[in-house]
């Protein structure tokens, strides 16, 4: 059925999306404004738009959606997601800041000084990056079609588009506003529908929800064979140490002015966080009022957007409605954004800015190998979005949040803290840890042949392709000594070293 409401609401938001990122055509002049906002971004505005990008739609639709299926036990996904930037916070937001890299790759490169290690962190941005994409444009596809009828291709289209034009005015400038202001419109489309709600539930006295046996106990088994203190912990360690990997959440921290603003913008996004995870699980437990048993053809995580016509009805339906079709395309909209301007950099600097530059006889003309980069780094998973049966928004984001654990978190760690990390081990690391994570994950979804303990261990590999990832680096980087950097030492302590005596130093010798 069509609400009219929320498609205004969702014109609203995609027009809102190109007006605040067209500011970005205006102040975006340097390489560094496309790359890195011109490393000027302040701590609030930043961690506006790191809870902007970073909630995405497995936050607002699919937390609820598993909380809603599979019970209490599913809360350690929000306390994952928000532990990950404590992690971020204690070791490597500063260093990375001081890194001066543009992208994740930049890092490694500057760090290790091997083009081989340069390469593979490229293929696994690139596949992260489009790996978060497609629940993007899938959960943006199922959001328009439940409140408008439009045909199953559109939504995403839609994001695709208003993504690539935003990207491509501006760069991190512009979505940096876009992001920020996205926050702020999610939260608020969200908090009102449940506070309406919840007032409505109390007023009208309604029962307590329905709940199937198990849904209230904490690490209560799912199946005859399920190891669920081991499906928490595996998860909780995959989506601590993921946050740190992900691509577009560490090049936000190239943005800010120094490693202080790093540090102040990390303790700001964890309020952020923390507020905004307050509500997932109401609407977990409205749901459970409204639909007792899902019924059939319905997926966990569209019960959000079908709550207040259930509850409400009506024009006061049809208002609350719009309100989660707007917060919920906005949260489609910043994520995207965020993960477009990770791949977009990383496929404009390894691969069409080198072209562009031959073509032309020396350097790539301006911004154009930019742009070319953004549009393909929404065309390719668009595609796959529309090829690919929908797992669900929080199961795919947990495989990108699987593999960056078991990848970048410990070539960032050791980087950053491990004088003895050669280039080697680092290589070894990366190819181990995606590997397993891929082949494990990859089996799960092929199969239901494993059950029992195999089962568990190739469905939740976290608690043993990340440490297998770090010992891998670690054991390979002792036994090639001879490969480890002439310029480690220096690039430590450019990573440690605060910026104040940096100056002061500079001030000195002067």
């Amino acid at each position: 059925m069509s609400h009219p409401l929320s498609l205004a609401a969702v014109a609203l938001v995609c027009l809102t999306t190109l007006v605040v990122g067209g500011l970005g055509l205006r102040l975006s002049r340097r390489t560094s404004d496309f790359y890195v906002a011109g490393r000027t971004v302040s701590p609030r505005l930043n961690a506006s738009a790191i809870g902007g990008e970073y909630l995405s739609a497995a936050s607002f639709l699919g937390v609820a959606g598993l909380v809603y299926g599979v019970g209490v036990d599913m809360l350690w996904v929000p306390v994952g997601y928000t532990l990950g930037y404590l992690v971020l916070l204690v070791m490597v937001a500063a260093p990375m800041r001081r890194s001066g890299a543009y992208t994740l790759p930049d890092f490694a490169e500057a760090r290790l000084g091997s083009l081989p290690v340069r390469r593979v962190s490229s293929i696994l941005v690139v596949a992260i990056g489009w790996l978060y994409l497609v629940p993007q444009f899938q959960g943006a596809s199922l959001t328009l079609t439940l409140v408008s009828g439009a045909p199953s291709w559109v939504g995403g289209l839609v994001v695709m588009v208003v993504i690539a034009a935003a990207v491509g005015a501006g760069g991190m400038r512009s979505i940096t506003f876009v992001q920020a202001v996205q926050y702020w419109v999610k939260l608020t489309a969200l908090a009102v529908p449940a506070f309406v709600l919840l007032a409505l539930w109390f007023r009208d006295g309604h029962p307590s929800p329905t709940v199937p046996d198990g849904w209230s106990i904490p690490l209560a088994p799912t199946a005859p064979d399920d190891h669920p203190v081991y499906r928490t912990t595996s998860t909780v360690l995959a989506l601590s140490l993921g946050t740190m990997g992900l691509p577009h959440v560490l090049v936000r921290y190239y943005t800010n002015p120094d490693g202080v603003g790093a540090r102040r913008t990390t303790v700001t996004v964890v309020a952020l966080l923390g507020t905004f995870y307050l509500l997932p699980p109401v609407y977990a437990a409205l749901g459970r009022l409204a639909f007792p048993v899902l019924p059939e053809g319905v997926r966990s995580d569209s019960v959000v957007l079908r709550l207040p016509g259930e509850l409400v009805g009506g024009l006061g339906g049809d208002v609350l409605t719009a309100m989660l079709a707007g917060g919920a395309f906005a949260a489609f909209l910043s994520t995207a954004s965020g993960l477009t301007m990770s791949v977009t950099g990383v496929l404009d600097q390894e691969v069409l800015r080198p072209r562009l530059a031959r073509l032309t006889g020396g350097d790539a003309p301006g911004v154009r190998g930019f742009r070319f980069a953004a549009v393909a780094a929404v065309v390719v998973p668009y595609v796959v979005s529309r090829a690919s049966e929908p797992l669900g928004a929080a199961t795919t984001v947990g495989l990108a949040f699987a593999v960056a654990a078991a990848t970048f978190a410990p070539l960032i760690m050791l980087g950053v803290w491990w004088r003895r990390l050669s280039t080697a081990g680092a290589l070894a690391g990366l190819v181990v840890g995606g590997g397993a994570t891929v082949a494990a994950l990859g089996t799960t979804m092929a199969t239901d042949r494993f059950t029992g303990w195999p089962g568990a261990l190739l469905a939740d590999p976290g608690l043993w392709a990340v440490p297998l990832a770090f010992a891998t680096a670690v054991v390979v980087s002792l036994a090639t000594p001879g490969r480890v950097p002439a310029s480690t030492t220096r690039v430590l302590v450019r990573l440690h070293t605060p910026e104040r005596v940096r100056l002061a130093r500079s001030r000195t010798h002067d």
